[in-house]
């Protein structure tokens, strides 16, 4: 790739990921402990999935290098078990979700996770937390009513 195309790809992806919105709503009766593992896994997966979101590596003056990071934030929101539910119906049609549901805490066996989901149907899952990414005002409409995580 040329240096003047490197330069675009490069304009073109900051101007994507400033037109995105990336946000993380939690349970709010979840201990701290738990809404940082509900947080950490969501946000494992968004980054997964959204790698177009990461910034440029962080370079000191002596040229160490240190991963990028995502130049846009990412707020971590609370909320409701019924209003997590509801968030992520709503969301289905505009954006990425990324849910954690409650049995992904009541055992550290993957299988037993997947086999605990398996067992029910949509409906019936109650959420730890919910990740979002989308557009800004999409974001923003879906969100707008829900305070900071504390």
């Amino acid at each position: 790739m040329s240096l003047q195309a490197e330069a675009q790809s490069s304009i073109e992806s900051e101007a994507a990921r400033k037109s995105e919105r990336c946000v993380i709503v939690v349970d709010a009766a979840l201990a701290p402990g738990k809404a940082s593992n509900a947080a950490a896994v969501v946000a494992f997966t968004l980054g997964q999935r959204h790698s177009h979101l990461v910034g440029a590596p962080l370079r000191e003056s002596d040229g160490t290098a240190h991963p990028g990071l995502i130049p846009i934030g990412i707020p971590v929101l609370k909320a409701t078990t019924e209003q997590l539910g509801e968030l992520r119906q709503k969301s289905l049609a505009h954006c990425d979700v990324v849910d954690f549901p409650v049995q992904g805490q009541a055992t550290t066996d993957y299988d037993a996770f997947l086999d605990a989901v398996n067992a029910l149907s949509g409906p019936s899952l109650q959420y730890l937390a919910i990740g979002l990414v989308g557009p800004r005002n999409r974001i923003g409409k879906l969100v707008g009513g829900f305070a900071l995580f504390a």
